[in-house]
């Protein structure tokens, strides 16, 4: 990473401001449907094709994440006036926040009474203080890599992917939260406490990608489907569809980060997961109607054992194939250096 990338980084994001200025302020004044879609265009082409400009993972990762993911997907709902940006407030810092970073804006049900207060859950501050601390472990562990298990090393990538995509998102969402002051929807909610995979996609795992997945692929492809066959196949059709797309666009972050051609495994290991979801779900409507269920004791080991072993099949191959994880380390002792170097600075 040099001063140029972070020169592209900051273009990158003032265009993307600029963008959403254009849908604040003409886009929105266009009635909902085909038209104001019409209008997305530009800016939906623009989202694909400014993350090209960025080579460094930590830099282009959450970039495309950011905007060709959440971003066009939250526009595509704005233009038939739904999502996010239909409901987030007349203000444009709101909008340009919501639109561009992994936020939601939680919406609070009014209270019952006088002695009612909304009272949202808060986890503990040295809860995440200690996934800061694991982290850095982890990131110190990769200098002694050559010495450790290739199995040891695929629970580090693990743990690494799980932390790192929490702590950005966490941090990208905090300015948000002191700034302009309104509460967000949590972003994970442990995953490593799922006890299946439909808790572990639907209610744990990266919950602003399932957010925006229900609306823009979930729920049409069930309102289609219901016309054809019945309630539960229509659901199984939606699940599969909706695992189908997020495996897709997996395929198309790979290809933002490593150039590649793609392989289609990540998109394989979704769509296992979707087949295994749906099926989950069917099993356990029969498991319940006879009494049976599965102590969290044996469905959580279970779960992260299946998570574990498809990973190390489909999903993490193509990154390392292209290098990305080294790249991703090298990146990592560039800023620890950086760091290292600014301190002795400023403690003089």
């Amino acid at each position: 990473m040099d001063i140029g990338e972070v020169e592209r980084f900051i273009k990158v994001w003032l265009t993307t401001i600029s963008c959403l200025c254009y849908c604040y302020y003409i886009t929105s004044r266009i009635p909902k449907g085909f038209l104001r879609l019409l209008s997305l265009f530009p800016i939906l082409y623009l989202f694909l094709i400014l993350p090209l400009n960025l080579s460094s993972f930590h830099l282009a990762g959450p970039t495309t994440f950011f905007l060709v993911w959440l971003g066009t997907f939250k526009l595509i709902l704005f233009s038939f006036n739904q999502g996010p940006l239909a409901l987030s407030p007349p203000n444009i810092l709101h909008f340009i926040s919501i639109a561009s970073l992994p936020i939601n804006p939680k919406q609070l049900p009014p209270p019952t009474n006088k002695n009612h207060t909304n009272n949202t859950t808060q986890k503990p501050k040295w809860l995440f203080l200690l996934k800061v601390l694991i982290f850095a472990m982890i990131i110190r562990a990769y200098d002694y890599r050559e010495n450790l298990h290739p199995h040891f090393i695929l629970v580090l990538y693990c743990c690494h992917m799980y932390l790192g995509i929490e702590l950005v998102l966490a941090l990208s969402a905090a300015p948000v939260r002191t700034v302009l002051g309104f509460e967000i929807e949590p972003q994970f909610n442990e995953p490593y406490l799922s006890t299946s995979l439909q808790d572990f996609w639907g209610r744990r795992w990266n919950l602003m990608v399932t957010r925006i997945l229900r609306p823009t692929v979930y729920h049409p492809v069930y309102r289609i489907f219901i016309h054809f066959v019945g309630p539960s196949c229509a659901k199984s059709s939606a699940v599969l569809a909706t695992f189908l797309v997020s495996g897709l666009m997996h395929e198309l972050i790979y290809y933002y980060l490593s150039r590649a051609p793609p392989t289609w495994e990540v998109t394989c290991f979704f769509v296992l997961h979707g087949v295994c979801t749906a099926a989950e779900v069917v099993a356990k409507k029969v498991m319940l109607r006879h009494g049976w269920r599965l102590h969290r004791v044996v469905s959580g080991p279970l779960v992260v054992a299946f998570l574990a072993v498809t990973g190390r099949w489909l999903f993490f191959p193509q990154l390392l194939r292209s290098g990305l994880d080294r790249k991703a380390i090298g990146e990592y002792a560039i800023l620890v250096d950086f760091v290292k170097s600014m301190v002795p600075l400023y403690l003089f």
